[in-house]
């Protein structure tokens, strides 16, 4: 029954918060490469290889379902991961095309051609790997037309959070905002690219102001797997127990994630 949720660290705890929540009878396994982290300064091969051994791992864990709940990975290595690696009885998926769905306003599923949507002008907010992939101006491209996108690099921002220092992490995302601000000095939306982003929402909403609409990926994330299951049952893996799993070290690991999960849990070693 177990379903995997990998991230480069701990960003993707929001979105196993967020799961956990929607699908509280599915147990989850999380895997964080902490000893790699961040992924959003390295190149597109050195994503697509790690990501690699962190879904053979939760394969190992029983988790034919795996989510990239990794910006970067999704962007870097997921569209070559599913065709040319993954198999037939596994699905690896990310978090990029269930934002891209609620942005267009589209369900899951929907092939017809790209549209005419509400949303004009979009602020991107994602790693600087993130941003160079252009996947998420690719994927917006196969649902929408004449949605023009700026996107900023955020450097130094999840560096801040997972280093637990989220004074310098406010810091950086207000001036990350003003930066795009002056590229695009009236978006209708923003769309929060990372998994670590989410706690910083509300700096990243005071600094946008009024009026600017804020996709965070927790929640979206969420529904669209409680689709996804309710659609694919058989996707569920054999894996029966619950988990939290790192390449790095085990005790701080733990230490960090009270910040992103505001309760004790315990990694063990993957």
């Amino acid at each position: 029954m177990a379903v995997g949720i990998f991230d480069s660290g701990l960003g993707g705890l929001t979105v196993l918060d967020a799961v956990t929540r929607r699908l509280p009878d599915v147990p989850f396994v999380y895997l964080g490469d902490n000893a790699h982290a961040p992924y959003g300064v390295r190149d597109a091969d050195d994503v697509t290889d790690l990501t690699k051994r962190g879904v053979e791992r939760l394969w190992e864990a029983g988790c034919d379902l795996v989510i990239l709940a990794c910006n970067t990975a999704s962007a870097a290595a997921l569209r070559r991961l599913q065709e040319t690696w993954v198999p037939t009885d596994k699905r690896v998926l990310g978090v990029f095309v269930p934002l891209i769905e609620a942005l267009t306003e589209r369900q899951w599923g929907d092939n017809s051609p790209p549209r005419e949507v509400a949303v004009k002008n979009v602020a991107l907010f994602a790693t600087p790997a993130t941003v160079a992939s252009r996947a998420f101006q690719r994927e917006l491209a196969f649902r929408a037309i004449g949605v023009d996108v700026e996107a900023q690099a955020c450097g130094g921002v999840v560096d801040a959070i997972e280093d637990g220092d989220l004074i310098l992490a406010e810091a950086l995302v207000r001036s990350h905002v003003e930066a795009l601000l002056r590229k695009m000095p009236h978006p209708e939306a923003a769309v929060l690219g990372c998994t670590h982003y989410p706690l910083m929402e509300e700096v990243f909403r005071a600094a946008l102001g009024p009026g600017v609409a804020v996709y965070s990926q927790p929640r979206i994330v969420a529904e669209s797997l409680a689709d996804y299951l309710a659609r694919r049952p058989e996707m569920r893996g054999a894996g029966a127990a619950a988990g939290f799993l790192t390449t790095g070290d085990p005790a701080r690991v733990s230490d960090r994630a009270v910040q992103f999960l505001k309760r004790e849990i315990a990694f063990d070693p993957a």
